[in-house]
């Protein structure tokens, strides 16, 4: 059993920062990639970044690029997200996500790509 554990989540001010973390446990982990979403109330999940394991190519929402940076650990099965320059727009909770699967082709923003989820961790931006 493949589980997904986020960290890092808090309360901060606007424009400063936070480093998110998740961890996969399981004898059996395997993933093509690694990924953020988040979800503000009463909006749908939306992407943030990804990480493709073998090779660590990366891709962002318009929305987070130049201020957020992801970046993974093959041998600790983790993958991190470093925020800064936090906006309150930013307020959401945080979801963890591997991708079993995925090949090049993946279309990595596409949440119905993931196979894996956590259970989310609150980040609040206050203005």
């Amino acid at each position: 059993q493949v589980q997904l554990v986020e960290s890092g989540g808090g309360l901060v001010q606007a424009g400063g920062s936070l480093r998110l973390s998740c961890a996969a446990s399981g004898n059996r982990f395997s993933a093509y990639a690694m990924g953020w979403f988040r979800q503000a109330p009463g909006k749908e999940r939306e992407f943030v970044a990804a990480v493709v394991r073998s090779g660590g190519s990366t891709s962002y929402a318009d929305s987070v690029k130049g201020r957020f940076t992801i970046s993974g650990d093959n041998a600790k099965n983790a993958v991190y997200l470093q925020m800064n320059s936090l906006k309150p727009e930013d307020t959401a909770v945080y979801y963890c996500c591997a991708d079993r699967w995925g090949s090049k082709w993946t279309l990595l923003s596409n949440p119905n790509q993931y196979d894996y989820w956590g259970q989310g961790t609150q980040v609040t931006v206050s203005s």
